[in-house]
């Protein structure tokens, strides 16, 4: 059960903050206006904190496995939303992203 939790918080996690700072993107490159990037500056606050709630207690280890969940949630978010086409690198990339995460976060330890 710890491993969906944590798995469903980077998950939550990557919503607020690739969907925040899309937001922001659409607010201002794509000239949506200020309420776009305001509701993503909010989303991105959000995203903060939601990692105090992994139970892992060691920041850097929780910030770097999410890193893994960033790259892929990225990519599978410009899918969904900009209809962009990833090669094989992009997922080959990807996917080792998401293995590094997994080590990090779910390897078994002695003791912390």
């Amino acid at each position: 059960m710890p491993v969906l939790r944590s798995a469903a918080l980077f998950v939550v996690a990557a919503l607020f903050e690739i969907g925040g700072a899309w937001l922001v993107w659409q607010g201002v490159r794509e000239h949506k206006g200020w309420l776009w990037a305001a509701g993503g500056v909010l989303a991105l606050g959000a995203y903060g904190f939601v990692a105090t709630f992994q139970p892992d207690a060691h920041f850097g280890r929780i910030l770097a496995a999410y890193g893994g969940i960033f790259v892929a949630g990225s990519i599978l978010w410009g899918v969904i939303a900009d209809g962009y086409r990833p090669d094989r690198w992009d997922i080959a990339g990807a996917l080792i992203c998401l293995a590094g995460m997994a080590v990090l976060m779910w390897a078994p330890r002695n003791g912390g």
